[in-house]
């Protein structure tokens, strides 16, 4: 046989922004050999693509798989919407390193700030290994897509300064210490560096994560380290994501970039809290923008371009009032005590606007954004009729009754006996109108799947297809050529996979087939099958026909094919 793999007859969109070619393409050795008319060629396996598009497989800049993978080497639901390569040890944390003595502390940072049940992270394969060298190999020997991570602050503090690591600025010596850990790190194969100071990550025992702790000359030590080791990039989320970017904030992303010499990606830029999209602070973000990159060190942020769809309970499920605090007490009560506290004129008057008026300072706890009462609905209620509240937000309902939306919604609950299910949407003209304005900007990267995290709220592995069914095809912001270019090759090139990302001869045939007019985000479903039974939402969607990694299909028709060709990927 000429060839190990021939996709035939479909539309090539090879990732550069070209126009759509009617040609075939051939995989030798998990390569792209040749991009042609292939009549006559023959190969052991073939897919018959007619009439759908070819495109490079998806390069997902934001997740959080790297607990996942070593239980999941497909890092599901991600592959099957066209991902080919993740990249996870977002935030400052990675799973590695991390000594033996510290696994339970590490299992408890992922716990808190990731909502990851520390039931399923029992199932990591923690005892393997140590280093950010040995996780690697371990990870290695079983993927089935292409896997990426960053060396994380957090580990690399607790190594270095033990118990200290969240109590205290660290010293020289110690500094130096980490380092000499991060450039072994990237030395070893790690996509880069990543920290946050941001003041809504907290452990599971209710304390700040290390790198909170870390001064702006340890955060540039660290960074500098990354970029003497090799390429790739550095991921900071600085606390002015959530209080507002200000001139020395800029600044320091600028700083980082000059130190390090590599590419910085935050979250959020231009926005109230991460979990937002660009708003009124958007223009003096682009000025920031311009200005780091006339001098040399740009800076990045992604950008959520899928709206948030998480649902909203008023019992312990509900992990989103957590910087309410009478409100995240009540979801922890019984039902007899949450009752008869709704019923309390005293604790309904320090309710009442409570949602609106969160904790802002993260030395008094977490400062995660709750959901806005605009943007929550009634999904279902047992005493509201569907017709009186389709559509509408809680604001809405709220003025109809005229009271305020935290006591419409607390007598809801009261009168449902807390049956009710709200749920937190995003998507309006507000939501829309900034998110198509700021994805035009090239220093915006479209992503955020935040993969393998959150399970038990959101799972947003369809981020990618929500683009491709809403930005290209629906609202025609990018031509379909131009949209997958966004998340493929511009990605790719970002972060130094750059023999990713593009259908080219010689790079590795990472694809996905899907059909233009079809694909599209389609349900949530609960499923419990994470170790130990532990429960998640999976995201299913249509349209997707193949996920190929290294010239081998993965998922086929939405069916893993038990393949496991992935690799792990290093910025070269």
């Amino acid at each position: 046989m000429e060839y190990d793999l021939i996709v035939r007859n479909g539309y090539v969109v090879d990732g550069t922004g070209l126009p759509r070619r009617r040609v075939d393409v051939a995989v030798k050795d998990g390569k792209i050999a040749r991009i042609a008319r292939m009549d006559g060629a023959s190969a052991r396996e073939e897919i018959d693509a007619k009439g759908r598009i070819v495109a490079p497989g998806i390069v997902d800049a934001h997740t959080h798989y790297d607990p996942q993978i070593t239980f999941d080497p497909y890092a599901t639901m991600s592959c099957y919407h066209g991902v080919t390569t993740v990249l996870a040890g977002n935030c400052g944390f990675s799973a590695a390193p991390v000594k033996a003595e510290d696994r339970t502390f590490i299992q408890g940072v992922f716990a808190k700030v990731e909502d990851m049940d520390p039931i399923a992270l029992s199932g990591v394969a923690w005892d393997k290994y140590e280093t950010f060298e040995e996780f690697l190999a371990v990870v290695r020997s079983d993927l089935g897509i292409n896997f990426a991570c960053y060396v994380g602050h957090s580990n690399v503090r607790r190594w270095v300064m033990g118990e200290a690591c969240n109590q205290r600025e660290a010293t020289p010596d110690e500094i130096a210490g980490m380092a000499a850990i991060v450039e072994e790190a990237v030395r070893a194969g790690a996509a880069g560096f990543s920290s946050s100071s941001l003041g809504t990550q907290n452990d599971i025992w209710g304390r700040p994560v290390p790198s909170r702790f870390a001064s702006h000359d340890e955060i540039l030590a660290l960074a500098e380290a990354a970029g003497r080791a090799g390429t790739g990039t550095i991921c900071y989320l600085p606390e002015a994501t959530v209080s507002g970017m200000k001139d020395e904030d800029n600044e320091f992303l600028t700083e980082i970039g000059r130190r390090s010499g590599l590419p910085v990606i935050i979250q959020g830029l231009g926005a109230a809290s991460k979990v937002d999209v660009p708003g009124d602070a958007w223009d003096a973000a682009v000025i920031a923008l311009d200005k780091a990159t006339e001098e040399g060190a740009p800076f990045y942020s992604m950008l959520i371009a899928r709206p948030f769809d998480r649902p909203v309970r008023f019992d312990d499920t509900n992990k989103h009032w957590q910087a309410v605090a009478t409100w995240d007490a009540m979801t922890k009560m019984s039902l007899e005590e949450r009752r008869a506290l709704l019923k309390d004129p005293e604790a309904r008057e320090e309710m009442r606007h409570a949602v609106e008026n969160q904790n802002t300072d993260a030395s008094k706890g977490t400062t995660l954004p709750a959901p806005k009462w605009p943007v929550v609905f009634v999904q279902e209620s047992p005493t509201l009729p569907f017709e009186q509240h389709q559509g509408r937000s809680i604001v809405e309902l709220a003025e109809e009754k005229g009271v305020a939306p935290g006591d419409f919604a607390l007598d809801l609950a009261l009168a449902d006996d807390f049956e009710t299910h709200l749920r937190w949407r995003m998507d309006g003209p507000e939501w829309s109108n900034s998110v198509k304005k700021a994805q035009l900007d090239a220093r915006m990267l479209i992503g955020t799947s935040d993969g393998g995290a959150h399970l038990a709220k959101d799972d947003q592995s369809d981020w990618s297809t929500y683009f491709l069914a809403t930005w290209v095809r629906e609202r025609q912001v990018w031509s379909l050529e131009d949209g997958v270019r966004q998340i493929t090759h511009v990605p790719a090139a970002l972060l130094g996979f750059h023999d990713r990302g593009t259908l080219q001869v010689g790079k590795w045939a990472d694809m996905m087939i899907f059909d233009a007019e079809e694909i599209a985000p389609v349900r949530k479903e609960f499923v419990h099958d994470l170790p130990g039974g532990v429960g998640r939402y999976k995201a299913f969607g249509k349209g997707v026909y193949a996920t190929i990694v290294n010239g081998q299909p993965i998922v086929l028709d939405g069916e893993l094919t038990g393949r496991k060709p992935g690799m792990v990927v290093a910025p070269s």
